[in-house]
This record gives structure tokens, sequence and C-alpha cells, in this order.
């Protein structure tokens, strides 16, 4: 059997707290690990413990990280069952954010776009990828 390796996707913010809200409380993560001033970096790990991806964003003391660099910087959660996929968007919503048109209009046919408080954004899409 083949193993896979744990996916980190990391990135910087400007506002940890702000993204806490949107992945934890939205996107409905766990947190995994939190630290701070570790060699002038605060951060934030979410995930499941069961999913083989998490997300780290960072805080570096004294720079600006500023914001996404174009509205196609997706991360895609393919749901196919649109019970899961109804949840999501609705869990989303409840949590105080509302859906944004995609840059590409293809996301809009079967999916639900957000933007977190960096723009960066996440779709939520009422479909199956098996490649």
């Amino acid at each position: 059997m083949k193993s896979y390796p744990k996916l980190r996707v990391a990135r910087q913010s400007d506002d940890l707290e702000a993204l806490l809200t949107f992945y934890r409380d939205g996107l409905g993560l766990d947190v995994l690990y939190q630290f701070e001033d570790h060699n002038g970096f605060d951060g934030l790990m979410l995930g499941s413990p069961a999913a083989p991806y998490h997300f780290e964003f960072t805080r570096a003391r004294n720079h600006v990280a500023g914001r996404a660099p174009t509205q196609d910087n997706l991360l895609i959660f393919y749901l196919p069952a649109v019970e899961d996929w109804q949840e999501a968007v609705t869990r989303m919503e409840d949590a105080g954010f509302k859906a944004v048109p995609a840059f590409n209009t293809y996301w809009d046919e079967r999916g639900r776009t957000f933007e977190d408080p960096d723009g960066y954004r996440i779709v939520f899409q009422n479909a199956g990828w098996n490649l």
C-alpha cells in the first residue's frame, strides 16, 4: 500500500483572529495547534485530525502580509451529497459570511464561493471529483 503525506497549506495573514472565525466557525475546522512568538511569528493550525490536510496561518510581527493577489485564489471542497453541501453553506452563512460571485462563473453553477478576511476564497462545490 502506498502512503501519502499530510498536506499543509500555509500562508501569512495580518489578522489571525478573523481567520479563526472564518475557518473554525464558518468552514467547521478544528483548532489543531496555536503558538505565539515563535521566532517572531504567531500561528494557528486548523483542520480535522482525520483529514489528510490542514491549514496553517501565521502572522509575522512587524510585517504586513496584505490581501490575496486575485479573486481566483481558491480552495475547493467537493461535496457530492447535497445534504453535506447545504450544511456547509448554511454553517458559513450562520457564522456571518455571505457568498460572493465567483471570478470564474463555472464555480457558481454548482457551488458557492466565500471570501476569507484576507481576500482568499473557498468554494463549496456540490459535485464529486474523481480522476
